[in-house]
Parts: structure tokens; sequence; C-alpha cells
């Protein structure tokens, strides 16, 4: 395995961990109720985001990259109104990270560069996981701007860093 695969492995899992951290942070700053608030018609839920996150990384990561069969059903990460609380919303993403972790961790320089379809895209592995994070990252960010502006407040992600 390069030098380089291994870097990306490695940055790919900090990047997991780093948006689970950022979720975690900001989920302490709402309720269970808040959770599952839309902002208005046209905007999902926290929750509705933390799902769409756990199918969208299931399906490129779990499935496509580590072969797991993909049972995603898409429409019902965003139409989902009430349900699981914060905790458990939380719980399930960690469960996903996880796995997912696992999968980059263990797949073979052939699974990286192998192309495969995921929904309507043909991906190389080393594409699905790049994919998976980014989107990752931008819900991430959508939902720690959803809580600031729900609150007020800052949510001190870089509280003790020098940047």
């Amino acid at each position: 395995m390069s030098a380089l695969l291994i870097d990306f492995k490695a940055q790919a899992l900090a990047r997991l961990d780093e948006n689970t951290e950022k979720i975690q942070k900001a989920l302490t700053h709402i309720s269970d109720e808040e959770v599952w608030q839309r902002p208005n018609a046209q905007s999902n839920s926290i929750a509705n985001l933390i799902l769409h996150l756990c199918g969208n990384i299931t399906q490129y990561v779990i499935s496509g990259l580590g072969g797991e069969r993909d049972t995603r059903e898409r429409d019902q990460e965003f139409d989902a109104k009430t349900g699981l609380s914060k905790q458990e919303l939380l719980e399930m993403l960690r469960q996903v990270v996880d796995q997912a972790k696992t999968k980059i961790l263990e797949a073979s320089d052939e699974a990286y560069e192998t192309k495969k379809e995921v929904q309507c895209y043909h991906y190389s592995g080393l594409a699905m996981v790049f994919h998976a994070i980014e989107h990752y990252s931008y819900h991430t960010g959508q939902i720690a701007f959803y809580v600031k502006a729900l609150k007020s407040k800052d949510l001190g992600f870089y509280d003790g860093l020098e940047l």
C-alpha cells in the first residue's frame, strides 16, 4: 500500500471524527424537539440531516467501498417528521461512522481503484470515500449554522486552539 493511500485513509478517519464531534457539540445546545424542527417547508430538520448522513455514508462507504448490500431508502431520510431522540440519532451516526472507518481501513488498494455504480454515478472506491467525507462536512456546516441561528451562540468548535 502506498504512503499516499495510507495518508488518505488517516485523513478520512480524522475528518469523520472531526465532523462527528462537531455534530455532537451542536446537539448539546438543542432539545429533542428542536432536533426535529424545520426552519421552513423547504428545509430539513437536523434529525433529517443526520438520517441522510447515515444513509449516504452507508451507501458510499459501507456498501460502495466495503461491498455490503445497499439497502438505502433515501426518500425516508427526508420524509421523517419525528421519532428518535437526539441521543439516539447521535448513537446511530456514531455506529455508521465506526463501520465506515473500519471499511476505509480494511479496504485494499484494488477496492480504492475499482469503479462501481453508486446512485447514478460511476466512482472509484477512493472517489466514494472522498464524496462521503465532503458530503459529511457540508451537512455538518448546515447543522452548525442552524444551531447557531436558533440559539444565537457560538458552538466553541475551536475553543482552546490558537488558530
